[in-house]
């Protein structure tokens, strides 16, 4: 049985290992990053016609700076994020197919021209066309990693959610002097999957970022 290694922050972390194990994987987790909060001061709404998220983190971790911008329409990057921001109360008005890349055009496409994006510390989206403002509320931090648990990861297969873990990755691995060939990575992208460079056992690319396609994309690369 292929066993994937976990590697995001929580609580995306368990969710991935919960899915990862009904569909007939084992698991080990090994987080490389633990999301906190940033200070962050609470723009004016009336400013902006619409919320652009793309990640829930954004909606654990804003605070209560999120009550003032409830009343904006949300465009969400994919289905969980949309789940997460009906939860909290906001109104979703467009859900993408989880890129981010694709969210501007969803915001135009949707007449949205003055967008705020409450974002991450690191992010892939930054001011431009429909974005307004861009407002980062959390950050991933990285974590100690004790070598004995860095060395769990032989056998596995990695799994990539970012290109800042998968970069990670490869220098923490580099750094014990582990071969890399010892541990295949599967990743959301193959931008994602260049970042983290060569030399590993094998790589599967997701075909869309989730997990459902990149448990897919083992099976493909496994066979």
């Amino acid at each position: 049985m292929t066993t994937l290694a976990v590697l995001r922050p929580e609580p995306g972390n368990a969710a991935t290992i919960a899915r990862a194990r009904a569909a007939g994987f084992k698991t080990v987790s090994v987080p490389l990053f633990a999301v906190q909060a940033l200070a962050w001061d609470v723009p004016d709404a009336a400013r902006f016609d619409s919320l652009i998220l793309t990640s829930a983190n954004a909606l654990r971790f804003g605070g209560p700076g999120l009550e003032a911008l409830r009343q904006l329409p949300v465009l969400a990057v994919g289905p969980r994020t949309a789940a997460a921001a009906r939860a909290a109360s906001f109104d979703v008005m467009a859900t993408g197919e989880g890129t981010a890349a694709d969210i501007a055009a969803l915001a135009s496409a949707n007449g949205f021209t003055t967008a705020l994006h409450l974002t991450g510390r690191d992010r892939t989206l930054e001011r431009g066309g429909p974005i307004a403002a861009v407002v980062p509320v959390y950050e991933s931090a990285p974590i100690p990693i004790e070598e004995t648990a860095l060395r769990t990861l032989a056998g596995t297969i990695a799994l990539l959610h970012s290109a800042r873990a998968a970069r990670r990755l490869g220098a923490l691995v580099d750094g014990t002097g582990m071969d890399r060939a010892t541990l295949g990575i599967a990743a959301f992208s193959s931008a994602i999957a260049t970042a983290a460079g060569h030399g590993w056992r094998e790589v599967a690319v997701a075909a869309t970022p989730d997990d459902a396609a990149l448990f897919a994309a083992v099976r493909a690369t496994s066979r």
